[in-house]
């Protein structure tokens, strides 16, 4: 091919200066394509990061690709485009681009000896050649014009927990990183009772320092104690909320479908058009939840190098090895897995 004879691809520890304007101009470029955001790995667990750009004859910006590379005990060494996020795979010019960078991309797992590189994308990339995962989807909701559109196109029985839940003194508060531990202190006990190791407050603290103002933090709190909280990312005309969490009690309480109707309501007031209730495993508890809302799925493409004899990666429930992991950390103190989850939460893609 001429295209790809003339081309080469460019590998740094830090973006070129070009990064962000050819990912400015990209339409299919997320959030996390900004180099500040590949960024964060880094800074926040110190987890070597690459900055693949794919450059022409002119050597302008064809193409780009994130990758952060990962090791654990339990599934060995990866690298992830980009782990933590949903979105960050190639975003490329043309075919001939996309596939260098994932060829390249495959080089650099197979150098390190990686089990296996992870690709993340929205649509199908049939020129990598690579097998894909389709299990996973983000749940979208396309937002009407105003707040009573919105409440009209629920059902009943939302609208009448939602008005439940209103009937409590609940504070609603919008901010930034002053709200950083408050959202702490409910979401560490969460991903507790999940069996998940929780990410340290430095995690969501270079989040929100490397994505800037397109990064909010809501809490709810009811007497003075935070019951709900949410980060939400705002990139173009839509908003995504990547962690969201309630208290048992707020459940009971249905301070989660507060949270979410103010989420939503905040989304219509700043314009945005769509809302990104984030990813779900299809037919799972919380892609039921969201479907309740009227978000609808959109297919995730993740592609995979594997090494020789290797399978696709199964780094949740579904493996057994995870599973069994999951259930030791929720029995452990809830002390303990605060202290010991952050060494491990940075292993997590």
């Amino acid at each position: 091919m001429a295209v790809a004879e003339t081309m080469r691809i460019e590998v740094g520890t830090t973006a070129p200066q070009d990064w962000d304007a050819y990912v400015s101009r990209r339409a299919d470029a997320s959030a996390y394509h900004r180099a500040a955001a590949v960024g964060i790995g880094s800074r926040a667990f110190a987890l070597e990061t690459m900055y693949l750009a794919a450059r022409d004859s002119q050597s302008r910006i064809v193409g780009v690709l994130p990758l952060v590379e990962q090791s654990s005990a339990l599934f060995g060494r990866f690298l992830v485009s980009v782990p933590f996020f949903t979105y960050g795979g190639i975003i490329a010019d043309d075919e001939e681009a996309a596939a260098l960078l994932a060829e390249r991309a495959a080089g650099i797992a197979r150098e390190r000896r990686a089990r296996h590189l992870e690709l993340r994308h929205t649509a199908p990339m049939n020129v990598l050649g690579m097998p894909q995962r389709l299990d996973k989807v983000s749940m979208i909701l396309e937002l009407p014009a105003s707040e009573d559109d919105l409440g009209k196109r629920l059902g009943r029985k939302m609208r009448w927990e939602i008005r439940q839940a209103e009937k409590h003194d609940l504070d609603v508060e919008w901010g930034g990183a002053q709200l950083l531990p408050e959202f702490y202190r409910v979401f560490a006990p969460v991903m507790h009772q999940l069996g998940t190791p929780v990410y340290p407050p430095r995690f969501f603290e270079t989040v929100l320092d490397a994505i800037g103002e397109s990064a909010t933090v809501l809490v709810l709190r009811m007497g003075g104690r935070v019951e709900a909280g949410a980060i939400i990312v705002r990139h173009r005309d839509r908003i995504e909320v990547p962690w969201a969490v309630t208290t048992p009690a707020g459940k009971r309480a249905m301070f989660g479908k507060r949270m979410y109707w103010e989420l939503l309501r905040e989304a219509i007031a700043v314009g945005a058009r769509a809302f990104d209730f984030g990813r779900s495993s299809v037919g799972s508890g919380t892609y039921h939840f969201k479907s309740l809302w009227g978000a609808k799925p959109m297919q995730l493409h993740w592609h995979y190098w594997l090494r020789a004899g290797g399978e696709l990666p199964r780094l949740n429930q579904s493996n057994p090895k995870y599973a069994v992991a999951a259930a030791i950390w929720r029995r452990m103190p809830l002390w303990c897995a605060n202290r010991l989850g952050p060494r491990l939460a940075r292993s997590l893609p």
